[in-house]
C-alpha cells in the first residue's frame, strides 16, 4: 500500500509519423499518468520527422500537458514505457507533477574570453536540489562548464544527456518552452524541493590489482606503485587471465581513476572509466582522459556487454536498496547512442533493464551523444554510459 506521493510521473512513446499527432499521443499517455495533477515539468526528446518540423512537435505536446515548465531536445533515438527507438521518427514525452517542489527552466550560453571561458544563462545552483542539462553538442563546450558548475555549486547532482541530433536544416535542437532554440548552447533545469538520486552505470568491469599513482602532471602518469607507468601496466595485464587479456584487446583499454579516495576498498562505481590515449615509450609514461594526480587509485577496466548489463543492473539494484525497496515514482533515462543494438546485439536492452529494476515505474529519455552525472560527488561528462535521474515517490 503506497501512502502520500509528493511526486507523480507519466511518460509516453509514440512513433506516429505526423509530428504534432505523436507529440499528443505520447502527451495523452504522459498526462494518463499524473491521475489529473498538473504537470508541472515536461522533458521531450525527438527524432526522426520532428525534426523537420520541431515546432508542430512542441505544439501538440503543449496543447496535450499545458505544461508548466518545458525542456527537451532532438535525439537520434529515444526511449519510453520498457522500449527504444534506436533510429526513425519517435517521440517521447516524460511528464511530472512536483507537489511541493518547483523546477526554473534556463537557455545557457558560452562566450569565450582571453582567460577562459564566460557562461550566461545558468541560475545560481548553490542551493538547489538538483540540475538537469540538456546541451548541444557542437556549440556547448560541456566539459568545461560542468567543471565551472561545480565549482560554484560542489555536491549539487547535475544528471542530463548531450543532444544527439540536430533539425534537418542543420540548427541545434533544443526545446524551452514553447520555443526551439536554433542557436545552441543547452537548455536544462533547477530543481528545488524535489528527491533525485542520480545513477551512473558506465558498462565497464575491473581487472586486475588496484594501483596507486606515485608520480602524474595533468592528464599524464609518470609512475605507478613506484615504477614507470607504462611499465607497471604492461607487468598487470600479462599476470592477467587469457579471457580477460582478450577482452582489452578487443575493446581497448580504459583506466578506472578513483575520485573520491579515501574509502577501506572500491566498488565499481567508485571509478571515474576514461580511456588510455596514448604512451611514451621512451619515459614510460601513459596519458589518461582524466587530469590525475599522485596519491590517486586507479585500476584497469574493458568493456562488453555482459559487463554493461551486470554493472547497469547492479547500479539500479543499488538504487531501489537506497529506496528502501520502494518502487520510485519514475526516472528519466539518458543512455549513450554507441549502446543499444550495437552494443547488446538486441532491442530495448537499457529500457527493459530500467523496467524491470523499477516494476514498471515510468521511465523515458533518448541516446544521447554525452551523458552527465555524477561520480564520487563530482559531475562528469560520460561515454558508453547509461545515467539516470531516480525520482522518489
Amino acid at each position: 500500500m503506497v501512502g502520500h506521493v509528493s511526486v507523480r510521473i507519466g511518460c509516453g512513446l509514440s512513433c506516429l509519423a505526423e509530428p504534432r499527432l505523436a507529440a499528443v499521443e505520447a502527451s495523452d499517455a504522459a498526462r494518463r499518468g499524473l491521475d489529473g495533477r498538473p504537470a508541472d515539468l515536461v522533458l521531450a526528446f525527438a527524432s526522426g520527422m520532428h525534426l523537420v518540423d520541431p515546432q508542430s512537435t512542441l505544439d501538440g505536446i503543449h496543447a496535450a500537458l499545458e505544461p508548466e515548465v518545458l525542456v527537451g531536445c532532438g535525439a537520434g533515438g529515444v526511449l519510453g514505457c520498457g522500449h527504444e527507438v534506436e533510429d526513425g521518427t519517435a517521440v517521447a514525452v516524460w511528464a511530472a507533477s512536483l507537489e511541493d517542489g518547483s523546477a526554473e527552466a534556463f537557455h545557457a550560453g558560452v562566450e569565450e574570453l582571453d582567460d577562459g571561458l564566460a557562461v550566461s544563462g545558468v541560475p545560481d545552483l548553490e542551493d538547489a536540489a538538483a540540475a538537469i542539462l540538456l546541451p548541444d553538442p557542437i556549440s556547448f563546450p560541456t566539459d568545461q562548464v560542468l567543471h565551472a558548475l561545480a565549482e560554484r555549486a560542489p555536491g549539487v547532482p547535475i544528471v542530463g544527456g548531450v543532444a544527439s541530433a540536430r533539425t534537418t536544416d542543420g540548427e541545434a535542437a533544443l526545446f524551452l518552452g514553447e520555443e526551439v532554440i536554433e542557436d545552441g548552447g543547452a537548455v536544462g533545469v533547477r530543481l528545488d524541493g524535489v528527491e533525485l538520486l542520480p545513477c551512473v552505470s558506465q558498462g565497464a568491469a575491473p581487472f586486475g590489482p588496484e594501483l596507486t599513482i606515485t608520480a602524474a602532471e595533468g592528464h599524464i602518469i609518470h609512475e605507478l606503485a613506484g615504477k614507470p607507468a607504462l611499465a607497471k601496466l604492461r607487468d598487470v595485464i600479462a599476470d592477467l587471465p587469457l579471457h580477460h587479456r582478450a577482452l582489452l584487446s578487443a575493446d581497448g583499454l580504459l583506466v578506472g581513476i578513483v575520485v573520491d579516495g579515501g574509502k577501506p576498498e572500491y566498488v565499481q562505481g567508485d571509478f571515474l572509466v576514461r580511456g588510455l590515449l596514448g604512451a611514451d615509450p621512451v619515459d614510460q609514461s601513459v596519458a589518461v582522459g582524466a587530469p590525475v594526480e599522485p596519491g590517486q587509485v586507479v585500476r584497469l577496466h574493458a568493456r562488453d556487454a555482459g559487463s554493461a548489463d551486470r554493472d547497469l543492473r547492479e547500479a539500479l539494484d543499488l538504487r531501489v536498496a537506497a529506496l528502501g525497496g520502494d518502487t520510485p515514482a519514475g526516472a528519466l533515462v539518458f543512455t549513450c547512442n554507441g549502446r543499444g543494438r550495437s552494443l547488446f546485439g538486441v532491442a530495448d536492452h537499457d529500457a527493459e533493464a530500467v523496467s524491470e529494476a523499477f516494476a514498471g515505474a515510468p521511465a523515458a529519455g533518448f541516446f544521447a551523444a554525452g551523458e552527465i552525472g555524477p561520480v564520487g560527488g563530482a559531475t562528469f561528462l560520460h561515454g558508453f554510459t547509461a545515467t539516470l535521474a531516480v525520482f522518489p515517490r
